[in-house]
């Protein structure tokens, strides 16, 4: 029997949320506004669009909207290859071994395709997923299902034979509602009612993944 894990990136794979923040900082210091920490993190994982209609309010005309998420994705793609973002603790480790034992693995992500590209190319990643769902292959963000009922179709896995690994809440929404099991990673995920809830995914044990299969 086919089986898959859907991974989400940002948060749950790899530490990348001060080069994101740096990034919207720059972007939007160029532009004449600001952000505090405080709005970054109550929208990190939300795509660009999302985001800039609660920043900017009525001012987030679609060509100003455009032009702060080009130079932020920009300048985050720069960070990221100057910078190299950390691997989470355990992520390399799963991603090998599911590889391994014959599971499909994805990504199913918020951000633009050239981010998460860039991303898994820096951390030696890329030969480990079969399929990549990003932000310009969806119209609607999580909580709703779309990203990873797309993942689940470019992988040729039926929803139920799927574990959706995320780090927040909306996530783990999004995973409910497409008919998948989810391992929440972290205390918003928990809060979010996974089918499993681990601090971190070094907490994981292969008899965990193959009681949620």
């Amino acid at each position: 029997m086919l089986r898959a894990v859907l991974w989400d990136l940002d948060g749950t794979l790899v530490d990348s949320a001060e080069s994101h923040f740096e990034s919207w900082v720059h972007a939007l210091r160029a532009e004449g506004r600001t952000i505090t920490r405080d709005q970054f993190e109550a929208t990190f994982g939300q795509r660009n669009d999302r985001i800039l209609e609660g920043w900017l309010g009525r001012d987030a005309t679609p060509d100003l909207a455009r032009r702060i998420a080009e130079a932020k994705e920009t300048a985050y793609r720069r960070f990221v290859r100057e910078r190299r973002p950390d691997a989470l603790p355990g992520a390399s480790d799963w991603l090998a071994q599911m590889h391994t034992l014959g599971w499909k693995q994805a990504i199913a992500s918020s951000a633009p395709r050239l981010n998460v590209e860039v991303v898994l190319d820096v951390l030696g990643w890329s030969g480990y997923f079969d399929a990549i769902v990003a932000a310009e292959d969806v119209r609607a963000g999580k909580p709703d299902p779309e990203v990873f009922l797309t993942a689940a179709a470019r992988l040729g896995v039926p929803p139920a034979q799927c574990i959706v690994v995320e780090d927040a809440a909306a996530g783990i929404e999004a995973a409910r509602r497409g008919g998948m099991r989810s391992i929440g990673v972290g205390a918003p995920a928990r809060e979010a009612g996974p089918d499993l809830a681990v601090p971190s995914l070094t907490a994981l044990t292969l008899e965990m993944w193959q009681r949620l299969a």
